[in-house]
């Protein structure tokens, strides 16, 4: 048997090692979201102790060969072991002797295109732009130390504050709708506005139940007292932070509150676990709107592409 490990092995150790590898990044979401051949780990190690890592989905379409972003994974990118008491020029001459060899590997696989979300703690960028990648700020919105819970509550915008408590009033919490049962509720939410879920059911089952497992992932959902289902989210977590991943609405109720009620209980029911609440933003000015009113900070982060392909290009734009 041979004691050679793949970078993918080494990669599970060190996740299961670190706890400052944000989820997305994780061995165990990779394989929760993606195809076990169709992801990989670039690695960089310094006197055999890795200190850069970068995950990717790399798959082939159409004859292409391409890196992108997995199904409801905010980021992946690059994970840097920073040395401890660097000052400023040490830190960044590191930054990029570690991010010019994780692009050295990255472009010996002879990609037509790349394109992933780098965790918002990647605020130095420069040497991908160095080597002829282009970047584009989004943002996501986040709600700090959530221990506090009255904190939180107290820089809610006041109609937030108002539809809570009336909610309260006639709805209930109820965290034992299984993941089934909220993938078809998704799915009629969906198609009473016209819309298809993106997400398969199998797919959909693989990732939250691997999270669920974990102690990572939770449905909870908003019924009223005949027991209809209001409103539903899954929500996953680490120990920095928790991620609003997907919901669903009934049409029939969204005047009732049970929206802003579930996010005030996804904030409650996680505030012993992490400390951060992540509603992972969005580029539409009504989302952005919505999150600002729960005092949510504005937290940028970058996505990084580059093409190698002038006619993958050409076909990216008329799809866009």
């Amino acid at each position: 048997m041979s004691l050679i490990q793949t970078n993918k092995e080494r990669y599970r150790i060190l996740c299961n090692d670190r706890n400052d590898i944000p989820l997305f990044m994780q061995a165990w979401w990779m394989d929760a979201v993606c195809k076990q051949e169709e992801w990989d780990v670039i690695l960089y190690e310094e006197k055999e102790i890795i200190v850069g890592a970068l995950p990717y989905l790399l798959i082939c379409k159409y004859g292409f060969k391409i890196i992108i972003q997995p199904q409801l994974s905010q980021y992946n990118g690059i994970w840097i072991n920073y040395p401890e008491n660097s000052n400023l020029s040490k830190i960044y001459s590191f930054e990029k002797e570690v991010m010019n060899n994780l692009i050295d590997q990255l472009e010996q696989l002879n990609i037509h295109y790349y394109e992933q979300n780098f965790h918002y703690s990647v605020t130095n960028w420069q040497p991908f732009y160095w080597k002829g990648y282009k970047q584009s700020t989004r943002y996501s919105y986040q709600l700090k130390n959530i221990v506090d819970t009255d904190k939180i509550f107290s820089n809610f915008h006041l109609f937030k504050k108002k539809h809570i408590v009336k909610a309260q009033k006639k709805l209930k919490v109820d965290y034992n709708l299984s993941v089934e049962d909220f993938y078809s509720f998704q799915t009629m939410s969906l198609s009473v506005k016209g819309h298809k879920n993106y997400c398969s059911e199998i797919f959909f089952k693989k990732m939250a139940e691997s999270a669920i497992e974990r102690n990572q992932g939770a449905v909870i959902a908003i019924r009223d007292n005949e027991n209809n289902i209001h409103s539903a989210m899954f929500v996953v977590w680490d120990k920095m932070s928790a991620y609003y991943l997907v919901s669903a609405i009934n049409p029939t109720y969204k005047s009732s509150g049970a929206s802003i009620l579930m996010v005030w209980e996804a904030i409650l029911f996680l505030s012993n676990k992490t400390k951060t609440f992540d509603f992972e933003g969005s580029m539409i000015e009504g989302v952005a709107k919505a999150n600002q009113e729960f005092g949510a900070e504005q937290i940028p982060y970058f996505t990084i592409s580059k093409s190698n392909s002038a006619l993958f290009s050409f076909l990216l734009k008329i799809n866009k």
